[in-house]
Formats: C-alpha cells, sequence, structure tokens
C-alpha cells in the first residue's frame, strides 16, 4: 500500500484517454478495470504471479467500448488471483481493504474495482462475475454492482476463469450510472460468439426511473435461512419501501437452490483447470529457470500459482478425471438445469426474485483465510444467477452495525430493464 493508494485498490496505475469528441453519459468519467481484462500496452496481471509482467497486445472489447465512450481508464485494480475468492486476499499483490472498515474485506473477486468507486478513486469501474465477484464486493462496499445476462457483454479480451459462468459488469455509486455504463459496453461483438445477436436498442439508464408500481416481487424463503438477522432485517426492510411504492411481494419456491454452491463450484473448478493449462511456461507469463527436462520446468513454473488456484486445479482435475465425470461434472450439470427450471417457473408468478446479496457481514480480513469452506458458502446467493444465466443486481439496502448490507435483484434473461428499474426504486 502506499499514501496515494491506502487501500492497496489499484495494481498498475496507469491513465489511458477515451475519446474527448464523445458525448455519452459516461464522457470525461474515470473507470477502474478490474486486472482480468486486457489492455493493450497496460499490464494485466489478474493478481497472480504467473501474469507479474504481461502485457497485452490489445483491449478487450468493453476496454474499447469505454474508451470510444469518452471515458477514461485509470488503472487496473487488484483482485483475488484469476478471479478465485470471494475476499481479494489471495492477490498476489496483497490484500484490498475495505474503504467503510479498512479492518474489514471489500469482498471480491472483484474488491478492488468496487473498493475504487467506494473510496471515490474512480468514477466507475468493470469487474468480472463468475459466481457473484461483481456482487459481492458492491454489497460490502456499499455501491451497485450488475451482472448482466450471459451474452449481453462481450467476454472478449476477458482472461478465463470458468467460460460458461462469468460476465463482465459494471460497478457504481448509484444504479443510473451503473446502468449508463452498461449501456457502453452491451451489445454484440464479431470476436465472441456467445453474445447476442443484434437485438432491440436499450436505453438501461433511462429504465432506473423508480417506477415500481405493479412490480410484482418474488421472496425466495431458501435464499434468507441461514443469513445473518442483522442482514435479513435490512433487506426486509428495503422489500418494506418497495411495497410503499406500489410494488407486490409474493413468496416463491427455489429448492434447487441448495445445491447451487455444490454445483457452481465443481463446474468452476472443472473449467478453470482446463482453462490455466495455458499458463505452462512457453507462450507467455512466468517461466522458471529450470535446469531439468520439461515436465520439471512446467511444474516449476507453475508453483508461481497461489494456493486457493492450486486447490481449485487440483479439484477441478480430479472433477474431470475418468471415473469421476459422472460422478461429480455430469451431476453438477444436472443440478444447473434444476437450478435453471425453478427460476423459469418463479417467473412465471414474478417480475424479480429479491434476497440479501450476501448471507453475511464483510467478513474481517484474514478471517476467512484458515477456511476455504466458509468462503465458499458465502457465495450461496449469488451462484444461481450465474448457473441460471440470468441478469442481477445489488444494490445497498442500507447498513447493519455501521456496515452496508446489499439487496440482490435477480430477474429473467436480457430483462435487465426490469431489475434496474426495481433497483433504482429501493435507492430511492
Amino acid at each position: 500500500m502506499s499514501a496515494d493508494d491506502p487501500h492497496n485498490v489499484f495494481i498498475t496505475r496507469e491513465t489511458v484517454a477515451g475519446d474527448s469528441d464523445s458525448e455519452t453519459s459516461i464522457a470525461g468519467k474515470s473507470v477502474a478495470v478490474k486486472d482480468n481484462i486486457s489492455t493493450a500496452g497496460v499490464r494485466t496481471t489478474c493478481g497472480s504471479e504467473m501474469l507479474a509482467e504481461y502485457v497485452p497486445p490489445y483491449s478487450a472489447t468493453v476496454v474499447e467500448r469505454v474508451l470510444d465512450a469518452g471515458a477514461d481508464v485509470v488503472g487496473k485494480t487488484n483482485m483475488d488471483e484469476f478471479g478465485m475468492g470471494t475476499t481479494t486476499e489471495t492477490s498476489a499483490f496483497g490484500p484490498t481493504e475495505n474503504p467503510v472498515d479498512p479492518e474489514r474485506v471489500p469482498g471480491g473477486s472483484s474488491g478492488g474495482s468496487a473498493a475504487a468507486v467506494a473510496a471515490g478513486e474512480a468514477d466507475l469501474a468493470l469487474g468480472s462475475d463468475t459466481g457473484g465477484s461483481v456482487r459481492c464486493p458492491a454489497a460490502f462496499c456499499g455501491v451497485v454492482g450488475i451482472k448482466p445476462t450471459y451474452g449481453l457483454v462481450s467476454r472478449y479480451g476477458l482472461v478465463a476463469y470458468a467460460n460458461s459462468l462469468e460476465q463482465i459488469g459494471p460497478i457504481a455509486p448509484t444504479v443510473e450510472e451503473a446502468a449508463a455504463l452498461l449501456d457502453a459496453i452491451a451489445g454484440p461483438d464479431p470476436n465472441d460468439g456467445t453474445t447476442r445477436p443484434e437485438g432491440e436498442n436499450s436505453d438501461y439508464a433511462a429504465a432506473a426511473d423508480g417506477d415500481v408500481d405493479g412490480l410484482t416481487v418474488g421472496i425466495p424463503t431458501e435464499l434468507f435461512e441461514g443469513a445473518d438477522e442483522r442482514v435479513v432485517e435490512t433487506v426486509e426492510a428495503a422489500i418494506d419501501d418497495l411495497e410503499a411504492q406500489g410494488a407486490e411481494t409474493v413468496e416463491v419456491s427455489l429448492p434447487s437452490v441448495e445445491h447451487a454452491v455444490q454445483a457452481y463450484y465443481v463446474i468452476a473448478m472443472s473449467e478453470a483447470s482446463s482453462n490455466l493449462a495455458r499458463f505452462d511456461g512457453v507462450r507467455y507469463g512466468h517461466r522458471a529457470e529450470s535446469e531439468g527436462n520439461w515436465n520439471e520446468a512446467f511444474a516449476e513454473t507453475r508453483e508461481a500459482f497461489g494456493a486457493e488456484v492450486k486447490r481449485r486445479i487440483l479439484l477441478g482435475t480430479y472433477a474431470l478425471s475418468a471415473g469421476y465425470h459422472d460422478k461429480y461434472y455430469k451431476k453438477a450439470q444436472d443440478a444447473r438445469a434444476w437450478i435453471r427450471q425453478d427460476f423459469e417457473d418463479a417467473f412465471e408468478e414474478v417480475d424479480v426474485i429479491a434476497s440479501p446479496t450476501m448471507p453475511v457481514l464483510p467478513f474481517e480480513l484474514g478471517e476467512s483465510l484458515d477456511d476455504p469452506l466458509q468462503m465458499y458458502l458465502a457465495d450461496a446467493n449469488t451462484t444461481p444467477a450465474n448457473l441460471a444465466n440470468l441478469p442481477a443486481i445489488s444494490v445497498p439496502a442500507g447498513e447493519a452495525d455501521g456496515l452496508p448490507v446489499g439487496l440482490q435483484l435477480v430477474g429473467r434473461k436480457f430483462d435487465e430493464e426490469t431489475v434496474i428499474r426495481a433497483a433504482s426504486a429501493v435507492e430511492e
């Protein structure tokens, strides 16, 4: 940490100027970019010793769109190594502090991006969300974070962790500002075959009008059970405010979410074990100076991975190994289909589904490092939206014991407008 970065928000501080002639709503704004999103000529480390000196030759599509919209990139933010964590403590560059309470974590894995916005180090930020990595730090830092529908935003230039789950999303002080950044980065990309073909033009920022009269909000008891009572009380008060503004609440059941964390980690770790095989010391990144054969050099090179990354690679490789594929990976995919179906059934009755973003208040620094399971279970409310490829937002619901609490709203596929509208009413 340094005097000009007291919370260890940035890994690299470097400004890339946007198009000065642009007149979009984010023109002139400063944007911090998570350090797993490629920026041409600017170091992109993924929070890892493996890529400590890697400088990409091209920029991610979202970065190009931000610059074209007239915003300035002001640095690359700290993150859990390769996006693997919930606290931004697994970074090879040290942990980021939560600006709200420097004794606590900012959430993860996009903790640097959320902390940058919360601390006023950037107007807006980009993060990536594989199982809650935009929404978790948004909730812990008291800002707004959006995980778009899978396919709405290009992933070209995002260093892959788990391809079928992750999306790049905006973080901002308000819902309208987050929606304006989403307007800038959303849309089809010929470089990413998973993006949705050109559809109707959307104005997400205009949707932040706070009008929830007649909106039906689903309340899934499964996502409230076991949560910290202080979190539940704060979220329920925010939902009561929505009702006072004309929304209707309906209890819904999502029995499959009981298995969401297990399914998520099997799928995510399996995809990670495949994606991270590319870091072999031959093409780019860290290379061990070994005098042994190729296998020994390969093994020594991969010692640059941190403990959490090694853990997930090993577990993912095990889940995909002969004899265990059907026992773990196939079952996880079956659970994913069940979760998707439960959401579809619920959305026949309601417009959005509300829950606490995180079932706990921000951890104290160091609290969860010795207990990875505690960290994994904290993702219980956020992983279902990634497994079902649905849009979700975390919006500040209030405070408990002086710490931020986030309300999560999940919507139908590509119905970001309704989610944004409901979230803006929570703000009011």
